[in-house]
Order: C-alpha cells, then structure tokens, then sequence
C-alpha cells in the first residue's frame, strides 16, 4: 500500500493520462536529463496521434508532411493489413530531426508508457539528432519542415499543371535512384572565378620559371600515337569540366540531362535533398537507438530511485524497455539478425563501467577512458563524434565480444566447410571488432556505382561504372529496372560496366538499348 505523502509526490497514478499530466512529466524528464545528463536538445513539440495517423507517417518515410506518390498508398496499405491482423505491431512514438524537434505519440499508450517513449525520443534521439556529428553536417533541422511544406505544394502544382502520369513517372525514377543519390563525402567549395584566374597566373608563372630551353632543340615527334594521346587529353578534359567520376547519380542527372525540362529539374532536386536528409540516419541506427535507449532507461531509474513513480508504472515500463531490446538467439525463429536497440544499450552501459569500475583488461584496451570517472563525459563524446562503424571499432569491448559470443565464420565459395576464423583470445577480439564494424559501414555495402564519363557534344552516352567487390553482383531484374529509370531521366544510351575492384577485369557489361 502506497502512503497518501508518497502518493502526493507521484507524477502520474494509474494508466489513464491526460495532456497535465503529460507536460507534467515532460517537465521533470527535462529537467532531470539536462541537469544529471548534461543532454543538450532542441525545443519539443509533442503531438498525440491516432494507430491509423501512426500507419500513415509509416507509409511516408516517418515525416509529417510529404507530396503524394502511390508507392506511399502502396506501404499504407501493406503495413495496415499486417498490423490490423496482428503480425505486426506499431511504434509505440515517432520522432522528426527537426527544430523544433516533433515527437508524435500513439494516444492508445498507457500513462507509464508516454512517460518512457518521452524519455527516448523527447530527450535520448532529440539530444542525438543535435548534436552528432554527422546530423550537423548533412541535415538542416531548422529547415527541413519548411523545405517539406514547399516539395508539396510544389509537386502539387506540378501535377496540376502537367498531369499526374507526367509527374509520378519522373517520381518513380528519381526514387529509383535515391540509394544512389547522395553524396557520401563533404567536397571542397567551389573557387570564384576570382580564384580561378589566380591559380591559371601561378601555374603559368611556375611552367615559366621550369621551363628548359635545351627541349626546343629536340626534332618534333613522329610518333604516331600523338593522335591517341590527343583524344585522352579531351576525354581528360572532359571528365574534369564534368567533375567525374560523379557518385551522386540524382545529381549528375539533374545538373546534366539534356531532356528535362525545369520542373522535372526540380522534382529530381527535392528527392535527391530527402535521400541525403535520411543518409545519417542509415549510418547511426546502433548509436541513435542505443543513446535514446540509455536515456529513457537512466531516467526512468531515476524517477524511481527519486519517488516520482510507483512500483506498478516501473514494473510496465521495464516490461516494455524487455521487449525493445530482446535479443533473439541465432537459432531461435525470430532471429533477424543484431537488435541495434540492445547492442547500443550494452555498448553504452559498458562505457559507463569501464568508465567508473575498469578491469585490468580494460585499462589495456580503453586507456583513455578507463577509471575516468565521469562516464556522462564519454558518452557525450562518443554520441557527439561517432557514427556505428566507427564506435564499434572504438569501443566494443572483450567483455562484450564474450557476453555476446561473437565470433567469425570465414566462409569461402570453393570450400566444403566454414572456418571458425576469430575466437575469444587478444587477436581474436580485434577481429570480431573489426568484422562487426565492416558489416555497418555504409559505404562498403552499398554498390559502388558512379557516373565514369559522357561526350555532352557527341553521342551522349552515359557510362556507369560499377566496382564489384568479393565478386557480388547487382541483381539482374532490379539492375536492369534501374538502368531504364535512368535512361528516362537522362534521355538517351546509358551502359554500366561491372568490374572487378580486385584486378580491374570487366566482369560484364549492359546497354539500355539491349533491354
């Protein structure tokens, strides 16, 4: 039985909520987080949405305003018959890299059950869309609503003004391509032609200053490979005035293709900035979800620990807390492969113990964090300066790899039998880290397609170039679907040729024309 004084000092008391007492909780997470976790986040808007709104943000990639296009119809649909029949469950909260940062959560959760997605999504991924490192270089938070609000309307008019067949056919091939549609590397501003004219005079005056005059007495060549080496000079040109090779295709398409008109121009533009908005996202799932998750689980704890909660609302949130990071073993039919929300859990709790009660193994293998003592300090630089493949690299540990059991399998093509490469000794460790963190780099799974050269003044066939690695190739059906996707953006002979990353060989090679 709960005394009436400590009943007074609740926040909440049984399952129903309303909007008090949801801002009344807001309040003291808030305050908790950026007092005891020292959080830094963007003002909240918080929003209570139906199961139906729910499946409709699913069905637009997670953002609150987004133009039409049936593929969003096609997903509403899909996730509505699985959730309406029980094999799939909804997101208990929904949260926008934005500023203000929006969270939107399900009206049918409990009052215990706010209280805990608040926490993750209000405090743990607004604190990590702000301030990691990625998110602030690729994403505009203050702008993307607005920029949203204008992809609409604009879309909007566009099919208005040309008719929606006009308009979903250049939509279906721009998201055709928006896995090859973002840039995976900062590049260097542009120069003025200012600085361009300096950098012509210095290189003039330094070809006058080496220039040697005992060259002018040699007899002019006869060599018959002048013509060749001609020809490579204009391709050299070429592919330097068009910045190739270019690994952004949507880009390339929308500031080269002779065939779009204007508006077609723009459309291409707004997938492309939506494909590059969502690229940080793909490459800090285990880091994003593991912070949200640390969050919502010490501020909990501590809501308890102060008596700002009762046992029965701890009881349901740990419950749900169990189900988020549930690990299924390999042989268990509902193994789906490493649940992001557990492996950073367990990644940001060991920092926390290494930070405060190290081993002798971990002073060996973290000497910069070991016994530090204030463990909110390294996990603020970690968040702040990682994304999965490299925190994985930085700072998973010998006494996770066993707590886990990973190991490595080394499977080659031609062997009858997998090889148990990396086991539970030093070198072993650095291995498993090493092959753990590989499997997250984004740039080294995705296909590495980029855009090798075209003749704007001849033929205007666009070569593709696709580097194969381990001997994987693009699936037949789905590359040949692309290859005519780009073609219509483009407007005339687009080839993409596979070869080996290893050798260099041309594996194969495929036109549009053959399609």
């Amino acid at each position: 039985m709960v005394s009436q004084a400590r009943k007074s000092e609740l926040l909440f008391s049984g399952s129903d909520w309303d909007f008090n007492k949801l801002s009344r909780v807001y309040d003291e997470i808030e305050a908790i987080g950026l007092e005891e976790l020292r959080l830094d986040i963007y003002p909240v808007q918080m929003e209570v949405i139906s199961s139906e709104q729910m499946l409709d943000a699913y069905s637009s990639v997670g953002m609150p305003l987004m133009y039409r296009h049936w593929s969003f119809g096609k997903h509403f649909l899909y996730n509505e018959l699985l959730y309406r029949k029980g094999a799939r469950g909804l997101a208990y909260e929904l949260v926008i890299n934005s500023n203000p940062c929006i969270v939107y959560l399900m009206e049918e959760n409990t009052m215990a059950l706010q209280a805990l997605v608040t926490a993750h999504a209000a405090l743990g991924h607004n604190h990590f869309f702000k301030n990691n490192h990625l998110f602030r270089q690729w994403t505009d938070a203050g702008g993307i609503l607005s920029y949203l609000d204008f992809a609409k309307s604009y879309i909007a008019r566009c099919e208005e003004r040309h008719g929606l067949a006009a308009v979903e056919a250049i939509l279906d091939s721009a998201h055709a391509l928006m896995e090859q549609g973002v840039f995976r590397y900062h590049r260097p501003p542009k120069l003025s032609s200012e600085q361009q004219r300096e950098g012509l005079r210095e290189r003039l005056e330094y070809e006058e200053r080496s220039y040697n005059d005992l060259w002018r007495t040699l007899p002019p060549s006869q060599d018959s490979g002048n013509t060749e080496t001609s020809e490579d000079d204009g391709a050299a040109e070429r592919k330097k005035s068009l910045n190739l090779p270019e690994e952004n295709l949507l880009y390339f398409l929308e500031k080269n293709s002779l065939v779009l008109e204007p508006w077609q121009r723009e459309i291409v533009r707004i997938v492309r900035v939506i494909a590059q908005y969502f690229y940080p996202q793909r490459q800090t799932q285990v880091m994003n979800e593991g912070c949200a998750t640390f969050v919502h689980y010490t501020l909990m704890n501590m809501l308890f620990d102060r008596g700002r909660i009762n046992e029965g609302a701890m009881l349901e949130i740990l419950r749900n807390h169990s189900n988020v990071v549930f690990q299924p073993a390999y042989d268990d039919p509902r193994f789906s492969g490493i649940n992001p929300y557990a492996l950073g859990l367990d990644m940001m709790q060991d920092i926390q113990r290494i930070s405060t009660e190290p081993t002798a193994e971990d002073r060996d293998w973290f000497p910069d964090i070991a016994g530090r003592g204030d463990w909110r300090d390294n996990l603020l630089d970690a968040w702040a300066n990682h994304r999965d493949e490299s925190f994985i690299r930085q700072y998973l540990s010998p006494t996770l790899i066993r707590k886990w059991r990973l190991f490595v399998l080394a499977d080659g093509a031609d062997e009858p039998h997998y090889e148990v490469a990396s086991i539970h000794n030093e070198r072993g460790y650095r291995k498993i880290r090493s092959a753990l963190a590989r499997s997250y780099d984004v740039g080294a799974s995705r296909p590495d397609i980029q855009v090798i050269d075209v003749d704007l003044l001849g033929d205007r066939h666009l070569r593709l170039q696709h580097m194969v690695k381990d001997g994987i190739m693009l699936d037949g059906e789905s590359r040949d679907a692309t290859l005519r996707h780009i073609r219509n953006l483009w407007g005339y002979d687009v080839s993409l040729a596979a070869i080996d990353a290893g050798t260099g060989a041309m594996l194969s090679e495929r036109w549009t024309k053959e399609l």
